[in-house]
C-alpha cells in the first residue's frame, strides 16, 4: 500500500520545493557569520524536516475529506481568527509589528497559515456555487471570509499580507467566472480602498516607503537604504557571483534582512546570474506542476484549491523579488520557501501535500 502511493509521489513539484529551501539555508548561513550567530540556520533546517515530513503525511490523506468537511474548515477559519485576534494581544512588538506568539526559542506566526486555510474555504465556498456568481450575494458573502482575518492582520500591522489575501480573494473569483461587471466594480471599489488606506490605515514608515518607491532620492539612507543596498549585491554578482559564502554584501551584515526579504539579492551576490536562473527556473516547475494539478482534476474543489495556492506562491513571489529589484516599494514579503522563516516554509509545504493528494487521488 506504502509503495503503491509513493510510485504516485509527484517529484517533480516536491524537489524544486526543497531546493529552494536548500538555496535559501546556504545564505541564511553566510548571513549568520555576521553575528556569529547561526541557530537561525539550524531552526531552518528543522522547520525543512517537519515541512518534509508533513508534506508526505498529507500526500497520502484522501483530500476530499477536506472537500467534505465543511464543519471541520469552520473550525480552522474560527482558530485562524482567534490567532489573528490574540496577536494584538499577547504578541511581542517587533519592529513595529505584532505578528508573531513568541513561544520558547521559536516564533509561530499565524498568518500564513491563515493563508492556506482561506485557499480550503475560497476552494469549498465556490467549488459549488460558481455556476451561481452572477449573484452578487456570493462574491459579497465570499469577500467576508476575507475580510475578518484582514482586518485582524491590518491592526498588527502587516499591509503586504493584507495585499496577498486581496489578490488571492480576487484571483479564485476570476477563475471561478465572475461577470465583468462585478469585477470593475470591485476595481472600483478597491481603488477607493486603496486612496483612504493613506489617510485612516497607512502608518509612517510605509508612507515613507511607498515615497521612497516613487522617488528615490527622498530618504537614501533611511526608507531607501534597504533596496539600495540589495540592488549593490545583485550588480555585485554577475554571471557567475562570488561564491558560496565570499558575498561581502551578505557576510559582513551591508545587506539589511539577509535571511528574509531580501535574501533573493544574497543569492544573486554568492551565486550570481546562474543562482537566480535556479531560483527562478526552480519557482517556474513548482508552480507549473501545482497549476497542471488544477488543469487535470475533475471537481472543482482541487481545481480551485491547487489554483489558489498557486496565486498566494506567485503573489509573493513576485513582490519579493520586485522588492529586491527596486520594481516594488518594501512591503515585507517573504520569499516562500526561500527566506527564513519556519511557519511561512511549513504552510507552504502543507499547501503543497495538500496538491500532492489531489494529484494522487485524481
Amino acid at each position: 500500500m506504502l509503495s503503491e502511493k509513493l510510485k504516485k509521489i509527484d517529484w517533480l513539484l516536491i524537489c524544486p520545493a526543497v531546493l529552494l529551501v536548500v538555496l535559501g539555508l546556504t545564505v541564511i548561513y553566510s548571513s549568520s557569520f555576521y553575528h556569529s550567530d547561526f541557530f537561525n540556520f539550524q531552526k531552518q533546517v528543522i522547520f525543512l524536516i517537519i515541512g518534509v515530513i508533513l508534506m508526505f503525511a498529507l500526500s497520502f490523506i484522501d483530500w476530499r475529506i477536506l472537500r467534505d468537511g465543511s464543519y471541520f474548515l469552520v473550525i480552522l477559519y474560527i482558530i485562524c481568527l482567534i490567532g489573528l485576534a490574540g496577536l494584538l494581544i499577547f504578541a511581542p512588538n517587533i519592529r513595529g509589528i505584532q505578528s508573531w506568539y513568541r513561544i520558547g526559542l521559536i516564533s509561530v506566526g499565524p498568518i500564513e497559515f491563515t493563508k492556506i486555510v482561506l485557499v480550503l474555504l475560497l476552494a469549498k465556498y465556490f467549488s459549488t456555487r460558481h455556476v451561481e456568481l452572477y449573484r452578487i450575494r456570493h462574491i459579497l458573502v465570499s469577500g467576508l471570509y476575507i475580510l475578518a482575518p484582514a482586518v485582524l492582520i491590518l491592526l498588527e500591522p502587516e499591509l503586504g499580507s493584507v495585499i496577498i489575501l486581496i489578490l488571492l480573494w480576487i484571483g479564485v473569483l476570476l477563475i471561478s467566472g465572475i461577470k465583468l461587471r462585478h469585477f470593475l466594480i470591485l476595481c472600483l471599489a478597491g481603488l477607493i480602498l486603496l486612496s483612504l488606506s493613506w489617510t485612516f490605515f497607512l502608518k509612517d514608515y510605509h508612507k515613507a516607503r511607498i515615497i521612497n518607491f516613487i522617488t528615490p532620492s527622498f530618504a537614501p539612507l533611511e526608507a531607501g537604504w534597504n533596496q539600495a543596498q540589495a540592488i549593490i549585491a545583485i550588480g555585485s554578482g554577475e554571471i557567475f557571483g562570488k561564491g558560496f559564502n565570499q558575498g561581502t554584501q551578505v557576510r559582513y551584515g551591508f545587506l539589511p534582512a539577509a535571511q528574509t526579504d531580501f535574501i533573493f539579492a544574497g543569492i544573486a551576490e554568492e551565486f550570481g546570474l546562474i543562482g537566480v536562473a535556479l531560483v527562478l527556473s526552480s519557482f517556474f516547475l513548482l508552480i507549473w506542476r501545482i497549476i497542471r494539478v488544477s488543469l487535470i482534476s475533475q471537481s472543482n474543489f482541487p481545481r480551485l484549491f491547487s489554483a489558489g495556492l498557486a496565486i498566494v506562491i506567485i503573489v509573493q513571489i513576485i513582490i519579493n523579488i520586485g522588492m529586491n529589484l527596486g520594481l516594488m516599494p518594501v512591503i515585507g514579503i517573504p520569499l516562500p520557501l526561500v527566506s527564513y522563516g519556519g511557519s511561512s516554509l511549513l504552510a507552504t509545504f502543507i499547501g503543497i501535500g495538500i496538491v500532492q493528494s489531489m494529484e494522487s487521488f485524481v
